[in-house]
């Protein structure tokens, strides 16, 4: 009878990848960083700055695309070397849940915020001109706006805001925090005073009303507002095929497993590789749920420990049960 103790499985079980995302700074090209040493086992309901929970997501695969080529030498041509050519990488998967920045990112291109409408404006495809927007007062924080006795009474508990600044002729890149769009000229977006509340990501949902102010069940992403932002309703999110502008974003993909531990993969740059489609499955039928299918490419970084250029990173933090090979 062998006396031999039975090997711990090395397997790591997962139910499912939770998805984490933080903007790229698209002035600097500066991209979040995943920190496998400072940002080891952050808990998965509460990631730290800037990291952005978007929740859970299914069918992800990884499709690396660099090649290994040989060196070939000698007079019969063998391999004496190899390198790596064409630096590629994608990645794909279905977001579970329909929300403002799973949209987005999925979508790639410009994402909208519906505007409650102007019912005298004209007929736009990505929503109508809204209600001119109302200045914040001084003292707004990322979790109450302050609009004053008066404006407040326009607002309600669960409705959904834009919080941002003019568009007076901006451009560039527009919209607090993070790049909502590209603006090269200011008649390509017809002057339009609203078009940065239109484009913008801090958004929030007023979870009460006090009275002069709108406190919100999340803080905006942006932070404190600009002092001279103003804020709109939103009443929907709209996104389009093709377009010029592409999403840029970094992203953190984890596999927690049942045994513990947990497998890591860290794309410092993606940006979307495919239109804005959706993927369904049976819940129950004829119940049918959908899912918004994503698909992105990832650009290297020049990794600071060595000066290579890489396209993403795996960690593995094995479980304490577990053997070290």
């Amino acid at each position: 009878m062998s006396t031999t103790p039975l090997r711990p499985p090395l397997s790591p079980i997962a139910r499912r990848v939770r998805a984490y995302f933080a903007p790229v700074d698209r002035n600097s090209s500066i991209p979040a960083i995943f920190d496998p040493a400072l940002d080891a086992g952050f808990p998965l309901d509460a990631p730290p700055a800037p990291w952005l929970d978007v929740g859970w997501i299914d069918n992800f695969r990884r499709l690396p695309g660099t090649e290994v080529l040989p060196v070939r030498a000698g007079a019969k041509g063998t391999t004496a070397s190899q390198f790596r050519a064409r630096l590629e990488a994608r990645v794909e998967f279905d977001f579970l849940d329909w929300g403002k920045l799973q949209m987005a990112l999925a979508g790639g291109s410009e994402h909208y915020n519906v505007l409650d409408p102007d019912p005298n404006g004209p007929r736009i495809p990505s929503g109508a001109k809204g209600i001119p927007a109302v200045a914040l007062q001084p003292g707004s924080t990322a979790t109450e706006i302050i609009v004053g006795s008066g404006a407040v009474a326009a607002f309600a508990t669960g409705d959904v805001i834009s919080v941002d600044v003019d568009y007076v002729n901006q451009t560039g890149y527009v919209g607090t925090g993070i790049a909502g769009a590209f603006v090269r000229n200011p008649a390509d977006v017809s002057d339009d005073v609203d078009f940065i509340r239109r484009a913008s990501f801090n958004l929030g949902k007023v979870a009460s009303t006090t009275a002069t102010s709108l406190l919100l069940v999340q803080p905006l992403l942006a932070g404190t507002p600009p002092a001279n932002s103003k804020v709109q309703k939103v009443i929907a999110f709209v996104d389009r095929e093709a377009g010029s502008f592409f999403q840029e974003w970094s992203a953190v993909f984890i596999l927690p497993a049942e045994s513990g531990g947990r497998v890591c993969f860290h794309y410092p740059f993606l940006q979307p590789a495919a239109p804005a489609r959706e993927t369904s499955f049976t819940v129950a039928g004829p119940l049918e749920s959908f899912a918004l299918r994503a698909a992105f490419t990832a650009r290297p970084i020049g990794d600071p420990a060595d000066a290579e250029r890489v396209l993403c990173y795996r960690t593995f933090y094995p479980p304490p049960s577990a053997s070290l090979y």
